[in-house]
């Protein structure tokens, strides 16, 4: 996992870096998965992040949301599953 500088992260934040195998036989094989965090992004509280994915800098992750695709860069995303609502400025 690579967190950037100045990053807020909320508690109760799941970052999902395991994943299991959709193959039966290999089901209770873990994958780990990195995750990739820019600068000046912020993931509200219980927010969750899934394996693989990248928040772009300056974006933010809003409270309770579950981002299942990568967030853009000065984007805000919201819901679950997280969607990318507005373009942030500074």
């Amino acid at each position: 996992m690579t967190i950037g500088d100045d990053s807020l992260i909320g508690h109760n934040t799941v970052m999902a870096t395991l994943n299991h195998d959709l193959t039966r036989s290999r089901r209770a094989d873990m994958r780990p998965t990195s995750i990739v965090v820019g600068r000046n992004a912020w993931i509200g509280s219980n927010a969750t992040v899934l394996p693989g994915l990248t928040i772009g800098d300056n974006a933010v992750v809003a409270a309770a949301s579950v981002a299942t695709k990568d967030v853009p860069e000065n984007t805000s995303a919201v819901g679950p599953p997280a969607r990318s609502m507005r373009s942030l400025t500074n």
